[in-house]
């Protein structure tokens, strides 16, 4: 079965030229009509006062006068009206006597006869113009008495006439050249389309307006599919589009008008602010917004001048708490192996025991290392009823005590479980307290008696206090900001980077309108504060971060 033929639509510049060949062609029909009518009207007048000054010149000349009174005046005004009506370029020119008989006549066969026409208004001397047709066809012609020398009596009468036919010729050659002209700006307006054509085609990869449309259509398609976030830039730094995805990544309102607004206008933060405004391309560049972590790209647009920036967004918001989470897990394993050969041990010292009979020993023994394990799930436990938090500290403390730092949770901790309201999620605590423990453990390994000491507990149910303090070299005065903002770090970078973990902890904090200082402790080292407001109804993020990133 052969596929019917579909015809391709018609290109810009052919619906273009069609148009205006259409349009041209109207104006020129209307104004060659109007023209035609307009100059046949002027034209005949022109030829009637064109008749009159001939006719009214011939019958004035003392020759013709006195030629008529002569016994044949047509053997002396035959040559004579001859010349004048060659000069004057009149179709003819008639003299005869009052009673309209031929003296003249550009066919000499029609002189004697009567002549064909009205002559009353003449003979009564009065001049006057009609179109009639005579021997020679339809004319105008002016008819005007001839006076005697004392001008009392008409001797005769003179006719000078232009034939209608003249008369439209000229009107036809005026319409003919003003179809010449059209046909000229038609040819020039071919030209010019096709060069606006084939510039648009540059500009438009050769796609016409159908496929342009297609495209747009697609592109609007795209832009509300893509989950990713797009923005686009002008050279200005102005957005010039952005996708559904962007304005949900960077907290931008459906109904917010953006389109034309600098990007330091939009109240991002000031890292990722600057990457927008670079002028050099940023390659998974990770930024922190108020609840996402995004990873970022930019590229210039340009075209022998810079043009704009196209920005891709890509949320790893539950990417980084994964990995948070693994890095746990895989601390949490780490402190299994150690405590499963430490475990390992302790069995064989039990079993040497039993084998060289000492069996009250060996209990003794093992009696005492299940005391001291209980004893820290109960001290924790007591201090801090709360099960995420409990569960975390239990497992921070093995990770520390692996590593050589004593993490003891202090006397003034009192958390009950059930006192923190659902707003505030276990995954949130867990980023805050998790990533502060890290911190403070990597800062206080190596220190003499590396400790860190951590407190939670309730101020008149109103707020959340998480304080942990270590026993490292402390944090500089000049730093105590710097410290949370992404990337900063006093330690060496790791392969997955450094400078993320305490920028997490403000970002939770944040989410929660708390507040996060850090000051000197007590006999060196540094203590990190965390103040939660526990009222009802607080504003928090789901999907926050978890797990133990480094500052």
């Amino acid at each position: 079965m052969r596929i019917p033929h579909v015809p391709r639509p018609r290109s810009l510049a052919g619906q273009l030229f069609g148009m205006q060949a259409v349009l041209i062609a109207v104006v020129v029909a209307g104004y060659a009509l109007f023209t035609y009518v307009s100059d046949r009207s002027q034209a005949e007048d022109a030829a009637g006062r064109q008749a009159i000054a001939v006719a009214r010149s011939v019958a004035d000349t003392p020759t013709v006068a006195a030629a008529i009174g002569t016994s044949d005046p047509t053997a002396h005004l035959e040559t004579y009206s001859v010349k004048v009506q060659r000069d004057t370029g009149v179709d003819f020119i008639t003299i005869m006597n009052p009673r309209g008989i031929r003296w003249t006549h550009p066919d000499k066969k029609q002189i004697g006869k009567k002549f064909l026409g009205h002559i009353g208004p003449a003979v009564n001397g009065r001049t006057f113009t009609e179109t009639y047709t005579g021997t020679l066809g339809a004319s105008v012609r002016a008819v005007t008495p001839v006076w005697n020398g004392a001008h009392t009596q008409v001797i005769g009468l003179v006719s000078a006439g232009i034939r209608v036919e003249a008369i439209t010729q000229r009107v036809q050659d005026q319409v003919t050249a003003l179809i010449g002209v059209a046909a000229g700006a038609l040819a020039l307006g071919a030209v010019g389309t096709y060069v606006v054509n084939a510039r648009l085609r540059r500009h438009t990869h050769g796609m016409n307006a159908a496929e342009l449309s297609h495209m747009h259509d697609y592109h609007q398609a795209a832009l509300h599919a893509v989950r990713e976030g797009l923005l686009m830039l002008d050279g200005q730094y102005r957005v010039a589009l952005m996708n559904d995805g962007g304005r949900e990544l960077l907290g931008v309102g459906p109904d917010a008008e953006v389109v034309g607004r600098s990007v330091a206008s939009l109240g991002l933060p000031a890292p990722l602010t600057g990457a927008l405004l670079s002028s050099e391309p940023r390659v998974d560049e990770v930024h922190l917004t108020a609840s996402r972590v995004l990873v970022v790209n930019t590229s210039p647009v340009s075209g022998g001048e810079r043009r704009g920036t196209v920005v891709t967004l890509r949320d790893v918001t539950e990417l980084q708490s994964l990995m948070g989470e693994l890095d746990s897990e895989r601390g949490f394993t780490q402190a299994l192996r150690s405590q499963a050969h430490e475990a390992a041990n302790r069995l064989h010292t039990v079993v040497s025991l039993i084998e060289l009979g000492r069996a009250e020993e060996a209990v003794d023994f093992a009696t005492a290392e299940l005391e001291l394990a209980q004893t820290l799930t109960d001290q924790v436990v007591a201090a801090v009823n709360e099960p995420v938090l409990a569960a975390l500290l239990l497992g921070k403390t093995a990770q520390a005590n692996e590593r050589g730092v004593e993490l003891v949770v202090s006397e003034d901790s009192c958390l009950d479980d059930g006192m923190l309201p659902g707003s505030l999620s276990a995954r949130d605590l867990v980023t805050i307290l998790g990533n502060l423990i890290d911190n403070a453990v990597d800062a206080a390994q190596g220190s003499l008696r590396a400790r860190v000491t951590v407190t939670a507990y309730t101020v008149d149910t109103l707020a959340l206090v998480l304080r942990v303090a270590d026993t490292g070299s402390g944090v500089d005065p000049a730093h105590a900001e710097a410290v949370f903002q992404r990337g900063f770090s006093t330690k060496p970078a790791g392969p997955g980077g450094r400078g993320l973990g305490l920028a997490l902890v403000r970002q939770a904090v944040n989410r929660h309108e708390g507040t996060l200082t850090v000051a000197e402790a007590e006999g060196g080292g540094a203590v990190f504060e965390v103040r939660l407001p526990l009222r009802d109804g607080a504003r928090a993020s789901e999907g926050a971060l978890s797990g133990g990133g480094e500052a």
